[in-house]
Formats: structure tokens, sequence, C-alpha cells
């Protein structure tokens, strides 16, 4: 893991991007003291023994800063070990390579993470680069930190060939998946390792950024550590795009530059007034925007104000604090209310929580600001790494939700399902493109399952990949679904919040169709529609539904006997009307047509309702002796080879005849049987409409109401 760089932000420039930035500016090692400072622990006599050596006092003051109860002996024996086992390796840059894992430790302490995290870093390229054996570092420093150190170490390449990189990603991603300590330890390296790229080759430098913007800047953000990933993409910012970069580092330098009054600093000092007059105890900061952020806001509004090139960061010590500042920031301020967003009361899925919102100063500037406590605060910047170890997190509740993405934040519901489809790619190429879609999704929504529980999906995702997410492969006989609860298409586009219930068909050897994969979004569904695909070609050739417009005649003259009371006037005739084809022992009325006869409605339907608001007199009507009769039925159902026979099939087993019948073309994958039937008797017809509903494929059988 030696990759050299430079940092392409000085030292002055670091300070006026970010105050994170000056803060890891200041604790930043200089690299030639520190290989000295190395050289001359390694030759230390025997009382450096009783202390730290001096090469790591920075790493101690950081971490004892967040952790002032730790102990430090086990990093003093991690590091005589890394400086020994690397001695006499030196980096491409010309310092000694025990600075390296020294700076990897140092960024990790910074973010606060303990003290099992800081002696595996210390050792993450012992067992890569030297001779130390894993089952070394697993004697002496225990089964957690052998774990960390085995999760970011490289494959072989001599093993791997051209796949080596996506296969050790691969690896550090499962070791993630039961740790996210790897993935912290990872991103700190690549870090250091893009702060001094410069001494590369320029197209080297440029597959390093690359890798970095595609998969590790968007790791960073799932894993919630803002301090790393802003930085990370800064200097991807520099490398893979030197004219922006410029142009921005450029408009940065001409405010900084002008002595004009700081638009910021005087709306930050009347929020702070305000919140003092309120009793609210609050610390008001301005955080400078890095210069990506910049360069984005210069693109989306053009010309900047001086409030344009950063934030306000506003931090209390309760929750309930926060929504006490906002009520009177949006009091005393205007407010900008299309920027105001709550993501304490629904954290973003990577554990952010803050509020944001925008107010307008009496003179006309607009100002970001976001309200967060201080424990929100150090989350947001450090993630993941800020939780500490996933082996100490409570237990779970016996009773909770396996799918509660959120009761163990150390094991994000993203995560699991990244490794979910990962195990189901075996070529390395694969594995490495839907590596980089999935993460390319950068926003997730949430979504309700029927039973209750919950799904995490990228944004964009459809009701197929609810569905492979929800059922894993049984997904395949997935034939239709429920959004908030009216029938949808497969394809229908999921938002967040919503409610799906999918629908499953009975046959075990139904299967999706190519068109599936024109609505899968995530790797999962793809990965597993196109196996599935593969494994039936011919299934996969087969038209996703049929399209015949048929109309069947047959016999229309028997039905149940009618009567109609008529005062002795024989009617010319009396019938079923065709809108809800009554049947014994439905309720009934009746009303005169022309020509005299009597038409004989079901008392629900709503043709009645509509000739009573007509002033039409009903009849009195009534069944006969004769238990024959005569339904129209309407099935409806997801389109699907064979589907038209099997409907046939269930009507003639149930003994019924089918005195005319309609398929209407598909509409979005849904198809609409229409059936006129006779039937010998008229209690079978609940039995009728049980077995149609029962066809694979159909989801509702119900009788006409209109015409």
């Amino acid at each position: 893991m030696s990759a050299e760089a430079t940092n392409p932000l000085s030292a002055a420039e670091a300070a006026t991007a970010d105050p994170g930035a000056r803060r890891r500016s200041r604790a930043r090692l200089d690299l030639r003291r520190l290989g000295r400072a190395a050289l001359l622990g390694a030759t230390a006599g025997p009382a450096s023994r009783d202390r730290l050596p001096d090469a790591i006092s920075h790493v101690a003051e950081a971490h004892r800063a967040h952790h002032p109860e730790a102990d430090l002996s086990v990093l003093r024996r991690a590091y005589v070990l890394a400086e020994s086992s690397h001695r006499g390796q030196f980096r491409k840059s010309g310092e000694p390579y025990i600075t390296h894992p020294l700076a990897v430790t140092l960024i990790l302490a910074e973010l606060g993470a303990e003290t099992t995290t800081l002696t595996a870093s210390l050792l993450h390229d012992t067992v890569e680069d030297t001779d130390v054996t894993l089952d070394q570092v697993r004697r002496e420093f225990g089964a957690e930190v052998a774990y960390l150190v085995d999760g970011v170490t490289k494959v072989e390449k001599i093993d791997y060939g051209a796949a080596a990189e996506p296969e050790t990603f691969r690896k550090m991603l499962v070791a993630t998946g039961d740790d996210v300590r790897v993935m912290s330890i990872k991103l700190a390296d690549r870090l250091h390792n893009m702060r001094t790229l410069g001494v590369m080759r320029p197209e080297k430098q440029a597959r390093i950024a690359k890798v970095t913007r595609d998969v590790l800047i968007p790791l960073a953000e799932r894993l919630g550590v803002q301090a790393l990933k802003t930085e990370l993409e800064d200097l991807v910012f520099a490398i893979l795009h030197p004219e922006e970069y410029e142009t921005t580092r450029a408009l940065i330098a001409g405010t900084a530059g002008t002595g004009s009054p700081d638009e910021l600093a005087a709306v930050a000092d009347r929020v702070g007034a305000v919140l003092r007059e309120a009793g609210i105890a609050a610390e008001v900061l301005v955080r400078p925007r890095h210069f990506v952020s910049v360069h984005r806001v210069h693109l989306k509004r053009g010309e900047m104000r001086g409030c344009d090139f950063g934030r306000l960061l506003v931090l209390v010590a309760e929750d309930a604090d926060c929504y006490a500042v906002l009520g009177e920031l949006h009091t005393c301020f205007t407010p900008v209310i299309s920027e105001f967003k709550d993501f304490i009361a629904a954290p973003k899925f990577n554990l952010y929580q803050s509020l944001h919102t925008a107010i307008a100063a009496p003179d006309g500037a607009v100002a970001e600001v976001l309200i967060r406590t201080h424990r929100m605060h150090k989350v947001a910047e450090a993630g993941v790494v800020a939780l500490g170890s996933p082996h100490t997190q409570a237990p779970e509740a016996p009773d909770a939700a396996d799918d509660a993405e959120r009761a163990d934040p150390t094991r994000p519901g993203w995560l699991a399902r990244l490794l979910d489809w990962q195990r189901a790619v075996p070529d390395a190429d694969t594995f490495w493109s839907s590596l980089r879609a999935d993460l390319a999704e950068d926003r997730e929504i949430t979504v309700f399952r029927a039973d209750g529980g919950t799904l995490g999906l990228p944004a964009g995702a459809t009701c197929v990949d609810a569905a492979y997410a929800q059922h894993g492969e049984a997904a395949h006989a997935c034939h239709g679904a429920r959004v908030n609860g009216r029938l949808a298409p497969l394809s229908t586009a999921l938002s967040d919040g919503d409610t799906v219930q999918l629908l499953l068909a009975q046959d075990a050897g139904s299967g999706p169709s190519r068109a599936w994969l024109d609505h899968a979004r995530t790797p999962a569904a793809r990965i597993a529609i196109t196996a599935w695909l593969q494994a039936h070609p011919e299934a996969a050739e087969r038209p996703a539904a049929p399209r015949p417009q048929l109309n069947v005649a047959a016999d229309r003259s028997s039905s149940a006997e009618l009567h109609a009371d008529l005062d002795g006037e024989p009617p010319a005739a009396v019938r079923p009307a065709g809108c809800c084809t009554p049947v014994p022992p439905d309720e009934i009325t009746g009303f005169r047509v022309r020509g005299g006869a009597v038409t004989v409605h079901r008392t629900s339907c709503p043709d009645v309702d509509a000739m009573n608001r007509r002033g039409r007199r009903p009849v009195p009507v009534r069944w006969g002796d004769a238990a024959r009769c005569r339904v129209t039925l309407v099935a409806e159902s997801f389109g699907r080879p064979g589907l038209l026979a099997d409907l046939t099939e269930a009507i003639a087993t149930a003994g019924a005849e089918v005195v005319s019948a309609t398929v209407a073309p598909p509409n979005e994958q849904r198809v609409l049987h229409t059936y006129t039937l006779q039937l010998p008797d008229a209690a079978g017809l609940p039995a009728l409409m049980r077995a149609m509903r029962d066809v694979p494929g159909v989801y509702d059988v119900g009788r006409t109401h209109r015409r």
C-alpha cells in the first residue's frame, strides 16, 4: 500500500478551505523529522522501553484527547514491531517507510478511533510488505488486530494477475461486513497516499485518483466519514481536473485577499447575539467550504458572494436545543424555506444528523446554517470511526426485526446488500463494474413492506429491486406489486416512505422476462435476473404476455329464471342487466326499458342509484326456481405465457360454460380478461371465483359493475 502523493493544497490553502483542514494541517507530521525520529527510536537504549517512542508522540496526544484513559503500551509495542519490520524500506518520496503507517494512524487518532484500530493501523502493511506473519500479529496483539490487518492486506498479484485490485477490494468489503474498522483503516491509508501522490507518474496518479473517486470516496460517504471524504474529493479534484481546480483556488484566494469585511463572519456574530439573547447556549462557527463544494456552488450560482464560500455551524448540547435554535433563527431572520431539511428526525443512511436551513440577513446576504449537537458533529465528521468497536455495541433485543438496518449502525443495510450480491459474482470484471455502479447511487430510500418491515434501497429503485431485496431468488416468481395499496407494474419507481407488497406466483416454474433488466437498478437484482435467463434460455425468449383480442360466442339462451310483478301486465321479457349480471341469491331490483322489457340489476349496482336519481320507478322482481344462471366475471392478471389456457381450464374444471370471453391487450404488464359464464348452479359461483384467483398470475377476480 505504498502509493505516493503530494498534497495539491498548500498549508495556507488548506487553512482557507476548511477548519477541519486547519486542524489536520497543524497535526500533520513533518515526514523528514518523523523519519529521523523513527531512526533514533530504533537505536535508542533500554530506557526507551519505559516510554512511548518520540515518533508516535503525536499519535498518543491525539488519541488521549478522545480517550483519556487509553492504555498506550500496546501502541508502543505495535510501533516497535512496525518500525523494526519496515527498517531499511523507503517510500518513493525518500522518507523512511515507517512514516506512512504513523501518518495513517495519526489520521485515525484525530478522528477518535479506539486503541485496537490504531494498533492495527500501525501494523497494516507489515504482513503485506515485510516478513511479519499474520500468526505473529495474532499471538502478540490478539485476534481483533489480526483480523483488521488481514482485512486491509492486498491479495497476491502473482495469484490474481489483473484481477488483483478488484479481488483486494472484494476481500476488504467482506471483512468490512464483520468489522467496519477495516474500511476505516483503508480510507485513512488512501488519504495519506493521495497526500503524497505527486512523486508518481501522471498516468499512475490519474489511475489511482479515478479508483479513489469511484470507490473510496463513495465508501467514505456511506460510512459517514466526512472529514476523510472531503479531503479525498479535493485531492482527486486537483489531479483529474487541474484547470477547474486552479480556477476554484483563485476564487478562494481572491476572496481571502480582498480585505473586505467577511460577510459570513458578520452573520455569525448576529446569530450568536440572537441566541445569547434567547438564553440558548450555543457555539457558532464559520465553516469554509472545501474546494469541490466551492466549485459546485460556483457552477450552480455563477457569481458568488462572500456567504457562498462557507456555511455557519451551530453546536448545542441537546436535540431539543437544535429545534430551539431553528425557531429563533426563523423568527429573527427571513428563512429560505426551500433550503430547510430535517436530518435529525430522519437521519441519512450514513448516520448523518443535522438541521439544514438558510437565512437572509437585512443586507440581503443569504447564509446556509447547519444546526447539530456536539455528538452529532462528531459522528458527522468521523462517521463509523467515532462509533468504536462493533463488538462492544449493545446487543439487539431478542425480538428485534432482522431487517432493522439501524439497530447496529456499524453494520449498515447498504453494506449487507452489497455483500449479498458480490457472492453471486464469480468474475472480477463483473464485480468491479457492479461495485462502481452500486456506489454511484449516492442516495438511499426506505420503503415499508406489507408485513411491517422495511427495505433500504438506492434512490430510483423499482418494484423489481424491492422484490429481490426482500425475497432473493424467490423473487423470480414475482408477477406484480401493490404500491401504497394500489396495483402497480414491476417497473414502478419507488419513493421514500412507500409501502410495497410483492405478489408472488404459486407456479415454481415461473421466472423473470428479459424486460426486467430494463427496470432493475440494483446489482443484486440484475445479477439474479441475468443468471436465471442464462440458465433458462428457452424461457428468456418467450413473450412476456399474451396479446390476443378474443371474442368467443356461445349459447346465450339459458339463465336463472326471473319473475317481475307488473300488476298483471306481462312484460315483453325479463332479463339480467349486463352491467352487474345478477345471479341467485343476489338482492335484485328491476326497471322497465324500451320495448316493455324489464332489466334486473343487483341492488348494489351503480346504475340503480343513477336511475333512482332520475326518478325511474323500480319494478319488483324475484328469482324463480331454476338454479342455472349466467354471470360475467372480470379477471385481472399480470401477463405470462399460458395464462389464458390455465384460466380456461380452471373455468371448465369448475363446471362452467364460457358464453363469451374477451382478453384485452396487455397494458403495463397487466391483462384484463372478461368472461360471461353459464353456471349449472348459482351456489357454485364462489368456488369458481376462488379457482380463478388461484391461477398463477391472477391477482383479482370480480363481477362486473358497469357496461
